[in-house]
């Protein structure tokens, strides 16, 4: 199940349900051999509500364009428990989009991609961890037909 919320104080143009559902599920199976039917939450949320989450759960008093709340922990997976939150600042990303010279709807589903991939355990913090979750990202960016999202290089770490 993939629950979609959208605060009241944003207005905005979205990617499709059915958009952000392919994406999570070929996450989940790029990623992942069992997990077949993610349950995750996705919100689009303002720039200030992802500030305030990003203080009080990650004492970083900024904004930022994703953050992932896992709600399950290491390898094993437990079917038809949540796997977490994906909080999107929406005005930060449309903006981003902007200067990166992207599609909006394309540079959302890369995000939504990318924060699937932390309640997945993967991470960026450590180089080697990065080039895996980089190559992830771009394997399953082609395969939607959407833009690469890094160098070329990258993709051939996984």
């Amino acid at each position: 199940m993939i629950d979609i919320l959208i605060d009241d104080d944003i207005d905005s143009d979205f990617p499709s349900q059915e958009s952000i559902e392919s994406a999570i599920c070929l996450t989940c199976k790029t990623a992942t051999e069992n997990i077949t039917a993610p349950h995750v939450c996705i919100r689009f949320a303002s720039n200030q509500t992802v500030q305030e989450l990003n203080a009080r759960w990650r004492d970083k008093d900024s904004v930022t364009d994703v953050l992932s709340f896992p709600m399950q922990e290491g390898d094993l997976y437990i079917e038809n428990e949540p796997l977490g939150d994906i909080i999107l600042a929406v005005p930060f990303i449309m903006r981003e989009a902007q200067r990166l010279q992207r599609q909006p709807h394309a540079h959302t589903l890369h995000l939504i991609i990318h924060g699937m991939l932390h309640l997945l355990g993967f991470d960026h913090i450590h180089d080697n961890d990065a080039h895996v979750m980089q190559a992830l990202e771009s394997r399953i960016m082609k395969e939607l037909h959407l833009h690469q999202p890094y160098a070329d290089e990258i993709s051939d770490h996984v």
